[in-house]
């Protein structure tokens, strides 16, 4: 949903929780929050994809945990379930989704583009998971899902290209 919400901006940049779940301000875009977070989520995994493996799942992990609270939170203050702005879920799908890449720019591109693709066209589980799980955990669910097609994706392109 990426309908204006009156004096979101100023509820939320007032609180850790709120810049958190905005994405440190870039699901305030007026157009495509979505895709903006996803774009702003690959500045920190620049960072992140230097981490081994077993760090980098631990790291996604507890960004999911901080997720389920920051969105929760945003959602609670702004009384609005799973608004557009709220684009901490892009961040910890599509860092799902560029984890372990075959090495390529291109994979990181095609990691991108398939979670981009995933979380808007929403096939099972990842639909179910956007109509019937609510608060912050609902929110990061479906994106997770998303990130897992788009991680699965990713992963057989680099076998079949590799």
């Amino acid at each position: 949903m990426s309908r204006r919400i009156p004096g979101a901006a100023r509820v939320l940049l007032r609180h850790p929780a709120g810049w958190i779940a905005s994405g440190f301000g870039s699901g305030l875009v007026p157009a495509a929050p979505g895709t903006f977070g996803s774009l702003a989520a690959l500045i920190p995994w620049l960072a992140l994809r230097e981490l081994p493996l077993p760090y980098y799942l631990i790291a996604l992990a507890l960004a999911f945990a901080l997720g389920c609270w920051a969105c929760g939170w945003a959602m609670r203050r702004l009384g609005v379930e799973d608004p557009g702005l709220v684009v901490w879920d892009e961040f910890v799908g599509l860092w799902i989704a560029l984890a372990a890449l075959p090495d390529g720019w291109h994979f990181a591109a095609a990691g991108f583009l398939l979670f981009r693709f995933f979380d808007i066209a929403k096939p099972w589980p990842v639909r179910w998971a956007d109509r019937n799980l609510t608060g912050g955990f609902g929110t990061m669910l479906d994106d997770v899902l998303a990130g897992l097609y788009a991680l699965a994706a990713v992963q057989g392109l680099g076998w079949l290209v590799g």
